[in-house]
């Protein structure tokens, strides 16, 4: 915890079990070293958990807290009341249904407290009732499922959103980047500065950077006509554009594009397609409860016959497989 003193913000840090760490990390640090800078202890937080015993994160590092939800209600009237409170969640959040942590946030919420959540714990807070109609940043893997779930929620692939006092992050090293905006409103352009440096780090990147790798670097092609086809075709998942659309669209003809994919990706722009409309399937099968062929609908396949057919081929194991083995994977 942080040392005594007059604290601008006091923060909570809810954590979940399988929280991802490198987010946790990412986020307190900076706190830390800003009152180093400050050296009045502007920032003081504690540790939280549902039953306040220890919680495991993703990395099996085990983390003591401070206090439990208990505690927690109890302190909301009082002097300890925090001004913030940030959830930490990582691996299985889309099972997460604690109505007793809802409340909580709700009323921490409607109270005035600023509520966060780190990597998926957007997830959390649209369970709770406090994203609808909101915009939110999300880890990219966990979009397609969160999207489905939520689709009142305005999720998108930034690096951090805040609004109406909710502050959400996408996880991994975005926790700085949202973190050292919170220090930068709360003080000025010199402290950021400051704890830039002690970290490591040149600049805060914006909110709307991008959270992948440019399709250039993360495929490693260099042809412009095959991004943009790329890019295409995973705005259009659902609802697959036909070949003839595509070339329309990029001023290509049908063999035209056969041949570039062929060269440049060594498959047919059909199978390609195939490829990254399974691909989502796979993240929807992982991060939600869908039916199968609600996935399956939702990724562009007439039948979930034909959904299962192509999966089975791609990854060799069915869809319910799939989603039987991720569970007992996080149940281990």
């Amino acid at each position: 915890m942080s040392g005594e003193g007059k604290h601008k913000r006091k923060i909570v840090f809810f954590l979940v079990p399988d929280f991802t760490m490198i987010a946790f990390a990412t986020a307190i640090e900076p706190l830390r070293s800003a009152n180093r800078m400050l050296g009045d202890g502007g920032y003081n937080w504690r540790l939280a958990s549902i039953d306040g015993k220890p919680v495991r994160a993703s990395n099996r590092v085990e983390c003591s807290v401070d206090t439990s939800l208990e505690d927690e209600r109890r302190m909301m009237m009082g002097s300890d009341r925090p001004s913030m409170v940030i959830v930490c969640s990582g691996l299985g959040v889309e099972d997460y249904a604690n109505k007793s942590v809802f409340a909580w946030l709700r009323e921490e919420h409607n109270r005035g407290v600023a509520i966060g959540g780190l990597c998926t714990a957007a997830h959390i807070l649209a369970a709770a009732g406090l994203l609808s109609g909101k915009r939110c940043a999300i880890h990219w893997e966990n979009l397609p499922g969160f999207q489905e779930k939520f689709p009142k929620t305005m999720a998108i692939a930034d690096l951090f959103e805040v609004d109406s006092n909710i502050h959400t992050c996408a996880g991994g090293t975005a926790a700085l980047d949202m973190m050292l905006k919170i220090i930068g409103d709360d003080y000025d352009d010199n402290l950021v500065n400051r704890v830039c440096e002690q970290v490591l780090t040149d600049r805060i990147r914006n909110p709307t950077d991008r959270q992948r790798l440019p399709l250039r670097a993360r495929l490693g092609v260099q042809n412009s006509k095959i991004l943009t086809i790329i890019e295409l075709m995973e705005a259009n998942l659902s609802e697959p554009l036909s070949l003839l659309d595509i070339a329309d669209h990029v001023g290509l003809s049908r063999r035209q594009i056969e041949r570039l994919f062929r060269s440049e990706m060594g498959r047919s722009p059909a199978r390609y397609y195939l490829e990254i409309r399974l691909d989502r399937a796979r993240h929807l099968l992982i991060q939600s409860s869908l039916p199968v062929v609600e996935v399956a609908v939702a990724c562009g396949f007439v039948s979930a016959s034909h959904f299962s057919k192509c999966y089975r081929e791609l990854y060799g194991r069915s869809p319910q497989q799939e989603r039987a083995e991720r569970k007992q994977l996080l149940a281990a």
